[in-house]
């Protein structure tokens, strides 16, 4: 192609197709917004394999360039920080996956027996026990705590305590008594 110029025109000659030397223009958030949010988008689906997370990934980055626009749009390639931030989002996202996925693999299931059917029928019993017997009981027995100590706690005396346990396990024995069982004389 051959450029001629026009003596009577005057000036330069047109500059090549690509190469001409615009005036700086502000860059209007809006119109970056929408140029680019689409490709940043398939780029992090890829990324991810989720399309609704590189959308939200990509939103977040813009989200945080749109707070810092007066300074990103003089940047030479505003994009590039755009794109390094959603990658990063990206990145991050995916490592607290990972260790997420580590801590639950982690995680060893305890298998616990059930109650064994003579402590279901010690819990049935003992709940049918007044609440000061059923405590003294339970505090003695399963706590093992002393009469004085009992008594101490509850802030009775000692005498009362006793009491409560005898009769405690005199309603327990009613409870817990078994009428199939046979008893035998040896």
């Amino acid at each position: 192609m051959v450029v001629t110029r026009d003596e009577g025109v005057g000036g330069r000659p047109p500059d090549w197709p690509g190469t001409a030397v615009l005036p700086p223009t502000k860059l209007v958030f809006d119109d970056f917004y929408h140029a680019h949010f689409r490709g940043l988008v398939v780029q992090l689906t890829a990324y991810t394999g989720d399309r609704g997370q590189a959308q939200d990934l990509v939103q977040e980055a813009f989200c945080r360039a749109y707070t810092r626009w007066d300074r990103l749009a003089g940047y030479e390639d505003p994009l590039a920080w755009v794109r390094r931030v959603a990658w990063n989002l990206g990145h991050n996202r995916w490592r607290r996956l990972r260790t997420a996925q580590s801590w639950l693999l982690r995680q060893r299931e305890t298998h616990v027996a059930g109650p064994s059917p003579d402590r279901v029928a010690v819990d049935a019993a003992l709940a049918k026990l007044p609440p000061k017997q059923r405590r003294a009981v339970i505090l003695h027995y399963l706590a093992d705590l002393t009469v004085a100590e009992i008594a101490d706690q509850e802030r009775v005396a000692e005498g009362t305590v006793k009491s409560w346990l005898h009769r405690g396990r005199a309603a327990l024995a009613t409870h817990l008594h078994d009428p199939n069982e046979e008893v035998r004389d040896v």
